[in-house]
C-alpha cells in the first residue's frame, strides 16, 4: 500500500472487533512515529501503548459519553508531549504540530496495517494522566483508538455515529481549503 492507498483507506470507524496485539505491531508502530518530522529535530511526543486488559478497562472509565464504542479496542494509545520539550520561536508553539504530525503517522501505518486508528477527544485528561502515571505537565492531546474494522455495526453507536459507519463523512471542498497566492 502506497501512502496515498492509506490516506484514502483511513477512516475513523467505531465498529471494532478485536486485534491480537504483539510485540511486532507496537515496534512497527512505533518506529513510524519516531521518524517523523518536528521543529530541530527536537520530537516532543510521548507515547503510552496501553493493551493489557486491566488497564485497558480502567482506561474505559475515563471515556466521554458517546465514546463507549472505544470499549471494544484493543488497544488505546495515549498521546501527550510538553511546550518544553520544543521549539518557542516568536510565541510559536510548535509541539501541538509536532505531535499532530508524528499522530498522523501512526494512523497512517496502522491503516496500512489493516487496522483502525481512531483518534479522539471525548476524555477526561486528568484521569489519564492519574491511570497511565503521566506527569501533570504534559498535555494529553489526544487517545488513539486502536481495533480491527467490523462490517457489523457496534450496537452503541449513534444514528450518526452509524451514518459515519456506512458512508464516509462528507468531506470539505477543495475550493474552501486550498487557496492560491493568498486567503480570500
Amino acid at each position: 500500500m502506497d501512502v496515498k492507498e492509506a490516506i484514502e483507506k483511513r477512516r475513523a470507524y467505531r465498529s471494532l472487533e478485536p486485534v491480537e496485539i504483539t510485540k511486532d505491531l507496537i515496534e512497527k508502530l512505533g518506529e513510524a512515529v519516531i521518524l517523523a518530522p518536528s521543529c530541530f529535530n527536537n520530537q516532543p511526543w510521548r507515547f503510552v501503548f496501553v493493551y493489557e486488559p486491566d488497564v485497558l478497562k480502567k482506561m474505559h472509565t475515563t471515556l466521554s459519553k458517546g465514546n463507549e464504542w472505544a470499549y471494544a479496542a484493543s488497544m488505546i494509545i495515549a498521546v501527550f508531549s510538553n511546550k518544553e520539550l520544543d521549539c518557542l520561536l516568536k510565541g510559536r508553539e510548535y509541539y501541538l504540530f509536532d505531535t499532530g504530525m508524528t499522530t498522523a503517522f501512526l494512523i497512517l501505518r496502522a491503516t496500512e496495517l489493516g487496522l483502525v486508528a481512531h483518534p479522539i477527544a471525548g476524555y477526561n485528561e486528568e484521569a489519564v494522566k492519574k491511570l497511565l502515571v503521566i506527569p501533570d505537565n504534559m498535555t494529553v492531546i489526544t487517545l488513539v483508538i486502536i481495533g480491527k474494522h467490523s462490517e457489523n455495526i457496534s450496537a452503541l453507536l449513534s444514528d450518526k455515529q452509524i451514518e459515519a459507519e456506512k458512508k464516509r463523512p462528507e468531506r470539505l471542498s477543495m475550493e474552501k481549503v486550498v487557496y492560491l497566492n493568498r486567503f480570500k
